[in-house]
C-alpha cells in the first residue's frame, strides 16, 4: 500500500503557525523539492516515508513545546490554509424553540450590575407553551374578582318623595298615576337598576396555574425576565432606582418580585415612582406581569414560585 504526500501539503504544514517558528527551507531539503511526491511503504503496521528522517532532523516538525490554537477564516493567508477547502458560506445557528419545556440557564446579577453566577429555571414553569386564550381567561377572572360592586341604585321604595296620589283617578283627561316617585318622573326611581354584588366567576385552579407559567414563559421568552441575587439596595434614596432603571434599554414599566416581605428600604425607593411596583412572591398574579414589560425577581422568588407551581393542587 503506496502513501503519497504532495509538495502541497508539506508547504501548508510548513507555514502553520503550530509547528512552531520553522520555514519550507528547514522542512524541505534540496532532495524534496527535486522530486514530487515522496513514497512510503507500509511495514508491520508502521508507515514509513521516504525523507521522513529528514524532516526530523531538520528539528522544526514541532519546534514549539505546545501547539496554539487559532481561528481560521476566509481572510486568512492562502499559505496558511487551502483556500478550497474554506466555505464562504455563513452558518445560521437555529434559534430556540418556545415551550419544549426546556430548563433554562440566567445569568444572575443585582442592582450594581456585578456577576453573581448562573440560575437554572425550570422548564415546566419557565417554558411553557404560550396560550393567550389561557392568559385571556386568567386576566379577565383577576379584575372581575377584583371589582368593588358596591354601585346600587334606589328602587321607589327608597327614594325621596311624597305617597300621595298626585290627582284623581277619572274626571281630569290626564294619565292616571298613583305615585310621583315612579322611574317616568325627573328624581324618581330607577327600575331594575345595579345594586351591590360580587362580579367574581369561578375558575379552576390548575387553569389559574397554567396562566401564571404562561405569563412568566413569555417574559423568559423575550428576554424581559432578570434575576437577581436578592432586592437589597444601600439606602432608601429614589434616585438608586432611577439610575439603575435609565441603565436598562427600551424599559417602560419594572416590576420587582422578592421572597419574603419587601424590604423598608426598597419600599421607601420605589413608592415615589410611577413606573416601578415591588410585590412579594406570594403575590405575584398574571394582570401584573402584563402590566409591566420587564420583570425582575430574587433567588428566593424564583424558587418559591416554583416550589408554590410544584405543589399539587388541592381539591
Amino acid at each position: 500500500m503506496a502513501i503519497a504526500v504532495s509538495r502541497r501539503l508539506l508547504r501548508s504544514l510548513g507555514s502553520f503557525p503550530t509547528f512552531g517558528q520553522c520555514n519550507s527551507s528547514c522542512i524541505m531539503n534540496q532532495s524534496l523539492y527535486n522530486s514530487h511526491e515522496i513514497y512510503g511503504r507500509v511495514n508491520g503496521g508502521s508507515s514509513m516515508f521516504a525523507g521522513y528522517s529528514t524532516l526530523l532532523k531538520a528539528g522544526c516538525f514541532f519546534a514549539s513545546q505546545g501547539l496554539s490554537t487559532s481561528i481560521l477564516t476566509p481572510e486568512s493567508s492562502k499559505a496558511a490554509f487551502p483556500s478550497d477547502l474554506l466555505s464562504a458560506t455563513p452558518v445560521e445557528l437555529e434559534e430556540r424553540k418556545i415551550g419544549l419545556l426546556q430548563d433554562l440557564m440566567i445569568p444572575v446579577t443585582n442592582f450594581q450590575n456585578e456577576d453573581k453566577g448562573f440560575m437554572v429555571l425550570a422548564g415546566d414553569v419557565f417554558d411553557v407553551p404560550i396560550r393567550k386564550d389561557i392568559i385571556h381567561r386568567v386576566v379577565r377572572w383577576q379584575l372581575a374578582k377584583r371589582q368593588q360592586g358596591t354601585h346600587s341604585t334606589k328602587t321607589i321604595s327608597e327614594v325621596s318623595g311624597t305617597g300621595r296620589k298626585p290627582w284623581r283617578q277619572k274626571g281630569t283627561g290626564r294619565a292616571r298615576h298613583g305615585t310621583l316617585r315612579g322611574p317616568q318622573f325627573r328624581g324618581g326611581a330607577a327600575m331594575h337598576g345595579p345594586k351591590p354584588r360580587s362580579h367574581a366567576f369561578k375558575l379552576n385552579k390548575k387553569v389559574r396555574r397554567l396562566g401564571l407559567k404562561i405569563a412568566l414563559s413569555a417574559r423568559a421568552a423575550e428576554g424581559k425576565l432578570l434575576v437577581f441575587d436578592n432586592l437589597d439596595v444601600p439606602t432608601h434614596k429614589t434616585k438608586n432606582i432611577v439610575n439603575y432603571f435609565n441603565e436598562m434599554e427600551k424599559a417602560k414599566k419594572l416590576l420587582l418580585v422578592d421572597g419574603g416581605p419587601i424590604d423598608e428600604k426598597l419600599k421607601l425607593a420605589t413608592q415615589n415612582l410611577h413606573y416601578v411596583n415591588v410585590l412579594p412572591s406570594i403575590g405575584l398574579n398574571v394582570y401584573s406581569i402584563l402590566l409591566h414589560d420587564t420583570l425582575v425577581m430574587s433567588r428566593d422568588a424564583i424558587e418559591r414560585i416554583v416550589t408554590r407551581m410544584h405543589t399539587p393542587i388541592n381539591r
